[in-house]
């Protein structure tokens, strides 16, 4: 069953055309990746796809078109945007940004349902549960990125939008995230959609490739199809 169906989408920046006519799909509780170069319109495909730049298209969430809505709209519907460089708040503890991640979350608001959310992610990132009270600016980069996909578990998505969520961590730190990665899309069924330049591990997670070039996509299909290619793992996975 499709969760997220994005059929011939186009956007810009003023005149400046970026994305031209993507289409592609995330399974429900599925794993779709896109890989490409820098400046091939990954970003702005995950910025589109929740009403942040110009667009036209077809953007449908569980047979619900939602490309006609704003993007407050768009995340109480159960789309969590997990952007590059983290954007936590700096200066508020763990805890507090959690919390914050709760104002999109679908379903009784009372305390004890945000709670229940919220030992949940704590489940899933125990590192932040021991510095729940610890400010953010002062977490390390990897339990920054940690306490960002917290905060978007914390409005019980259907869907993350990952925006390369390794960038800048250690090899280790990648490893353990993805592994929660894996244990999230598993135990809470949330569908993702992941922009990774870090081919090999994305490969490692995901159920579908979506390949892009200069805003287009160039080439999709299962992750042993980009493995079996010569060319292709030369260019996307350097050997």
């Amino acid at each position: 069953m499709t969760l997220l169906a994005v059929e011939d989408l186009r956007a810009h920046y003023g005149r400046g055309p970026v994305l031209h006519g993507v289409t592609l799909d995330v399974a429900e509780a599925g794993v779709s990746v896109v890989l490409g170069a820098n400046g091939a319109g990954k970003t702005t495909l995950l910025r589109a796809i929740c009403g942040m730049v110009a667009r036209e298209g077809k953007v449908v969430l569980d047979g619900a078109r939602i490309d006609r809505l704003a993007t407050e709209a768009i995340a109480r519907l159960g789309v969590a945007h997990v952007p590059e460089g983290r954007c936590t708040f700096a200066n508020l503890t763990t805890e507090e940004n959690l919390r914050l991640g709760a104002c999109a979350l679908r379903g009784p608001h009372d305390r004890r349902a945000i709670d229940a959310v919220r030992d949940r992610v704590y489940a899933h990132f125990p590192r932040l549960a021991e510095r729940r009270a610890q400010k953010a600016g002062t977490l390390s980069g990897g339990e920054q990125q940690m306490l960002a996909l917290g905060r978007a578990l914390m409005s019980s998505p259907r869907l993350m939008l990952l925006d390369e969520p390794s960038f800048g961590l250690a090899p280790r730190i990648v490893e353990e995230l993805y592994a929660i990665l894996r244990d999230i899309n598993a135990a809470e069924r949330v569908g993702i959609l992941l922009v990774e330049q870090n081919a090999t591990i994305a490969l490692e997670l995901a159920d579908h490739v979506y390949l892009f070039e200069t805003g287009r996509v160039v080439m999709t299909g299962p992750p042993d199809d980009l493995r079996g290619d010569a060319s292709l793992r030369r260019a996307y996975l350097g050997y």
